[in-house]
């Protein structure tokens, strides 16, 4: 009896989702009927993602170059899955923004833990040859890297560390997206003109991060901490994940890009150009950047020295040993 109790209360319950969506349960009851079920390689359509590694050329190793980015822009999307709730939510419940910002976490850790696939999974010589048929893709051309960076923070923080004083927030976004950090390091290092790489992305992505921006403006990640009452911006727990937040996303992944085009561009080869002609040497090392989204909670000494002692251990081995 209680069985049958439940069943038409649940009935009930669909009914009124129904009706109050102007539509009718007995024909969604009909389609349900003839559904077919659901499988797991249909659910995430499997077939379909197998089929997206196209390499361009016979190498062996270019195929594990484009699941290895595929995968990573898949973490790129929960990364913003993540921040897209925390800039919509009204609350400012302390409990959610610090579950938020350790989902974030957990995906970067995942990210620059494999990262390993890309410095030693793949034959240098290999590298060296299947890369010129890329030309002039790069994974600077990662629009989602670069939501990632305008839902975090203002656009004032973004800005290259050389104009970072001339500009603030009463600038517009227009004006703090010229000069943003990154397109420093897609310029031609003798004429200074943007590469094709950069003119590609800012063509087809531009319009998209203004919106964005201008979306998120006043609302970004710090602007939600900044709201939070002096009590709660002093939460240690809080204090700690932003603070691996912007490791991770400012110092550690672009130093792992770093050890990767250390290990295939530097060396013997003479200091090769990315793929995309990106300035790897001035674009990817933290202390040269300064990249920080949540500068109040650092002293003056952190952020004086941001980034420094990881780019040692990378270009002077032996003065962190």
């Amino acid at each position: 009896m209680k069985e049958k109790e439940r069943i038409q209360s649940q009935i009930s319950k669909l009914e009124e989702k129904y009706r109050d969506s102007g539509q009718d349960l007995s024909s969604y009851l009909d389609g349900l009927l003839y559904q077919r079920y659901l499988t797991y390689w249909d659910y995430i359509h499997l077939d379909t993602l197998l089929s997206l590694q196209v390499p361009r050329t016979h190498f062996p190793d270019e195929e594990i170059f484009i699941m290895y980015h595929q995968i990573t822009e898949l973490y790129f999307k929960l990364i913003l899955h993540e921040q897209k709730q925390l800039v919509d939510d009204k609350s400012q419940n302390l409990d959610f923004f610090i579950e938020k910002v350790r989902r974030i976490n957990s995906y970067y850790t995942a990210l620059i833990s494999s990262f390993g696939i890309m410095i030693k999974g793949m034959e240098r010589e290999q590298f060296l040859q299947y890369r010129m048929a890329l030309l002039p893709a790069s994974g600077f051309q990662s629009a989602q890297y670069r939501m990632i960076e305008i839902y975090a923070t203002p656009m004032e923080n973004l800005v290259h560390y050389s104009r970072k004083d001339d500009f603030s927030a009463e600038n517009t976004i227009e004006e703090l997206y010229e000069h943003i950090y990154w397109k420093n390091g897609a310029t031609d290092k003798t004429t200074g003109e943007k590469t094709l790489t950069l003119k590609q992305f800012e063509y087809r992505y531009t319009p998209r991060l203004i919106r964005i921006a201008r979306q998120v403006e006043g609302g970004t990640i710090y602007h939600k901490y900044l709201g939070l009452s002096e009590e709660q911006k002093q939460n240690g727990a809080l204090i700690k994940a932003l603070k691996a937040l912007d490791v991770n996303a400012n110092v550690n992944w672009p130093l792992m890009h770093m050890g990767s085009a250390h290990r295939y561009l530097g060396k013997e080869s003479g200091n090769l150009d990315a793929t995309g002609g990106t300035n790897w040497r001035k674009y990817l090392p933290p202390s040269f950047q300064k990249v920080i989204f949540f500068p109040k909670i650092y002293s003056d000494q952190e952020l004086n020295d941001w980034g420094k002692q990881w780019v040692d251990h990378i270009f002077n081995p032996d003065k962190t040993k």
